[in-house]
This record gives structure tokens, C-alpha cells and sequence, in this order.
């Protein structure tokens, strides 16, 4: 047996037969090798099987039928035997140390630990090249260690987190793993939930190199009301959570203040789509203000700051 515990890695995956042998090569060239690759086709209708069977008893696979990323990977969570699970998309890449990384900082922090995030390159379409931490904005001041207030960062911004995160298997069991019931932002939606599981471990470096294509993109207009939607309900899921346990009642104001201003977001960009001159041009306004409101709260003493400590300076 392997020392360390095994790390089971999903891809769910749909009709990329031309990218899944390049993404399933690069996570088996991961210096950690007590690694398990689980790829769930959510019922694609290319050749990916066919590249799946090819690899034989080196990866596991399964198949479903389409029922979109949030089922593959619960799919996949239910079938792996690995005591952290990792997530990645089938046509992102891995640096070979990521997993062995995470794997060690975890282990050096204890169970209270729930998972491990590490920053993230990201390509984007027009040619820009950002990183997720410095983009969100979070500027961790040492290199790898404890981030102590998760759920107040995490409320009011985002963070790449699905390809770039390893959670622990029992506590991504004990919080449900994905909701299927989000169709976007599935991934904001879990890592607010695991935020409140405790402080989590980070690694500064960018580990992960995400193409962020076209495809990807949410900048429609109706996708854009869709994706708002979307926040506003997470943002009341995590407040009920919230108003249920005392242990966490602290972050009830800044849940409310950021619900009110994904409201605030979802009502201009439903008027914005308009097909009414006048009520697109005030969504367009209203979404300016909202603009020109987060870069002032943003300079102000009540945006969240990351704090850290370094992982000997951690405490039960």
C-alpha cells in the first residue's frame, strides 16, 4: 500500500473526445501517486467511450444519462474510494505537484480542515491571462497556510474553485455534495456551504490552468439575469443556514447586505433584456450604479480581507 491516503479525482465530461486523453494523461503524470481518475460521461454521443475503454484498468469510468456537471460529479463522489476527492473539467490542466501538495498541507493541518484551495491561472477568450486569488481579490500574505474567515470572503466574491480545491470525502458527504438543482454556479453554491464547515488550507501558487472558452462565457443577456437568479437563491439558502445555528449568527448581516445587492444585480439585468427602450436603458443604469457601489465598498473597512496564519500557528 501507497503511503497516504488515495486522492480520487472526477472528471465529468460531455462530448470532449478530442481534449478527455489529454486531461486524463495530465492528471496521471501528478507526482502523487496514490490516485484514483473516475470520468463520468454525462451521455455524450462522440467517441468518448471508445477513448475511455482505451485506457483500461489505469482510470475508472461510468456512464449517465445527461443530466448535466453537478450529477456527474455526485455520481462520481458516490462511487469513488478515495479519502479526498478532487474535481477536474476535461479540458483543464494540472501542475504535476498540485495534488501532493494539497495532500500534505492537509494532512499537516488535521481533520478540523475540511479541504485545500490553491490559486489558479485562467486564459481567458479575448487573450487576457489572470489568476483567480489576485482577480477576486484575495492577496493571502504568505505563501501557504490557514484562511481563517472563509464564509466573509467567500459572500461577496468568487473564487475558481472546482478544479482547484480537494475536500475531504466525509465532510463533503456530511454537507450533501452538489446541489443538482443549480444548473449555475453549482460550485459557488457548494464552497459557501463547505465555507461553513471551518477554516480552510490554501496554496498562493497557481496550480491549475483553466481555458476559459467561449462556450463558457456568460455574457448574454439572458444567461446573465439566469446567473443573478441563481445567486439570489443561494444567497437565501446559506442565510436560512445561517438563522438556524447560533455558531454562525455573526455572518448574518453581511449575508443579508450581499443578498440585497445580488437583488439589486438581478433587477437590472431583467431590465436590461428588455425588449422596451426605456426599461433597458434604466437596467443599464442601474447597473452601472451597482458598478461604481462595489468599487466603493471595496475601498471601504467592511469588504472582507483574507486573513491567514501560517499552519504552525493553528489551533484546534
Amino acid at each position: 500500500m501507497i503511503e497516504g491516503p488515495v486522492v480520487s479525482v472526477i472528471i465529468p465530461t460531455y462530448n470532449r473526445a478530442g481534449i478527455i486523453g489529454e486531461t486524463i494523461e495530465n492528471i496521471l503524470q501528478q507526482t502523487y501517486p496514490n490516485i484514483e481518475v473516475i470520468v463520468v460521461d454525462d451521455g455524450s454521443t462522440d467517441d468518448t467511450i471508445s477513448i475511455l475503454e482505451s485506457y483500461g484498468s489505469r482510470i475508472r469510468w461510468a456512464f449517465q444519462e445527461n443530466t448535466g456537471p453537478s450529477a456527474a460529479r455526485n455520481h462520481g463522489i458516490a462511487i469513488a474510494k478515495g479519502e479526498i476527492i478532487a474535481f477536474q473539467d476535461s479540458d483543464d490542466t494540472w501542475h504535476p505537484t498540485k495534488i501532493e501538495r494539497q495532500v500534505s498541507l492537509l494532512r499537516k493541518a488535521g481533520e478540523s480542515v475540511p479541504c485545500c484551495l490553491c490559486n489558479s491561472t485562467v486564459h481567458l477568450p479575448e487573450g487576457r491571462v489572470v489568476r483567480s486569488f489576485e482577480n477576486a481579490p484575495v492577496n493571502p500574505p504568505i505563501g501557504e497556510g490557514i484562511w481563517l474567515n472563509v464564509s466573509e470572503v467567500l459572500s461577496s466574491r468568487f473564487i475558481l474553485f472546482n478544479q482547484a480545491v480537494a475536500i475531504r470525502r466525509n465532510v463533503l458527504e456530511r454537507v450533501g455534495g452538489f446541489d443538482e438543482s443549480f444548473r449555475l454556479l453549482e460550485d459557488k453554491e457548494l464552497q459557501l456551504r463547505l465555507s461553513l464547515e471551518g477554516p480552510w488550507a490554501f496554496i498562493r501558487d497557481p496550480l491549475v490552468t483553466r481555458r476559459q472558452l467561449p462556450s463558457r462565457t456568460l455574457s448574454q443577456e439572458g444567461t446573465q439575469e439566469m446567473l443573478y437568479e441563481c445567486e439570489v437563491r443561494i444567497l437565501e439558502k446559506i442565510l436560512r443556514r445561517v438563522d438556524g445555528e447560533r455558531r454562525i449568527a455573526c455572518l448574518r448581516p453581511l449575508m443579508i447586505r450581499e443578498l440585497k445587492r445580488a437583488r439589486r444585480q438581478l433587477r437590472a439585468a431583467h431590465f436590461k433584456g428588455s425588449r422596451f427602450l426605456g426599461a433597458s436603458v434604466l437596467g443599464r443604469g442601474l447597473e452601472l450604479i451597482e458598478h461604481y457601489r462595489m468599487a466603493a465598498y471595496r475601498r471601504t473597512p467592511w469588504f472582507p480581507k483574507m486573513q491567514v496564519a501560517p499552519l504552525d500557528s493553528q489551533r484546534p
